[in-house]
């Protein structure tokens, strides 16, 4: 989106969601300059000139789309939240769960964005400086599991629920450790593993550098979309390396589901290993 709109007056705007039309209503984005956009951890800012930001975050359903001028959408209309036009191309927001305008002020005061930890794919990221967050993130919770803190954007900003599982497996961590448990070359590992994974999930274009990935995420070397994954979304299957049975558990408040094999990833800690559910379980059955 840098790429596409980034430096260009905008010629036109479109919403669907009323709080963002009444802002262009009464400030209009038409004839602003996009100074830039930026991905910070999973949100997206659009800075605009004359201190507007447009600030997204897509969730599990949303996604922004790249068209060049009089290109057809790939969606139906009914699912645009936003239109950011320039003479060349149009920046479409589908699905957007989340969005709204801020002044620099006001995201400073309300936002979450200055709250996040470093982002995995920053060119400034370092695997030392995210060890150190994670670091001292464990030393103020040593309790806390470590997946839950490999989905906490407070402490590295951009993994998601799938990652999670297949960075604690990369790095033969039991995902329901906690933090007080991992040592920092586990840490070390893990953060290795994390901008690895995530920077393999990123096209660069060539030529114009204009180009959108929309393919399945990957962790393992395998082309094959049946195997592109060590455990995530692998319930009942065999560990890809050592045959055992790859095994899912729900974890944290927001009850996400975590995969892992108990061993490639031996359990560290007091009481009994955590055990989770090796079969599917279909719509009307009871859950084993």
């Amino acid at each position: 989106m840098q790429k596409a709109i980034g430096g260009k007056v905008v010629t036109g705007f479109e919403t669907g969601l009323a709080k963002l039309a009444r802002v262009n209503d009464d400030t209009p984005l038409v004839g602003r300059v996009v100074e830039k956009v930026e991905s910070r951890g999973k949100w997206c800012l659009i800075f605009f000139s004359g201190d507007l930001t447009l600030l997204t975050h897509m969730l599990m359903s949303g996604s922004w789309h790249l068209y060049r001028t009089g290109e057809r959408w790939q969606m139906e209309r009914g699912r645009m939240r936003v239109v950011i036009r320039t003479a060349d191309w149009e920046a479409v927001g589908f699905n957007i769960p989340v969005a709204e305008f801020h002044t620099v002020r006001s995201l400073e005061r309300s936002s979450q964005v200055p709250k996040l930890g470093p982002d995995i794919l920053s060119e400034s990221f370092t695997v030392e400086g995210g060890v150190a967050r994670m670091a001292a993130y464990g030393r103020e919770n040593p309790d806390a599991e470590i997946a839950v803190a490999l989905l906490n954007q407070r402490v590295l900003a951009g993994l998601g629920n799938v990652y999670k599982s297949e960075v604690a497996f990369a790095a033969g961590v039991n995902p329901f450790r906690a933090m007080r448990t991992i040592t920092l070359l586990e840490m070390q590992a893990m953060v290795d593993a994390a901008q690895r994974y995530m920077q393999a999930n990123v096209a660069t274009g060539k030529g114009d550098g204009i180009v959108t990935y929309s393919g399945n995420r990957r962790t393992t070397h395998a082309m094959d979309r049946e195997e592109r994954l060590w455990v995530y979304g692998r319930q009942g299957q065999e560990c890809r390396r050592c045959g055992a049975t790859v095994m899912m558990r729900k974890q944290g408040v927001q009850t996400r589901s975590t995969y892992w094999c108990p061993a490639c990833q031996p359990w560290v800690g007091e009481g009994e290993a955590p055990v989770g559910r090796t079969l599917l379980v279909r719509r009307g059955e009871m859950p084993r």
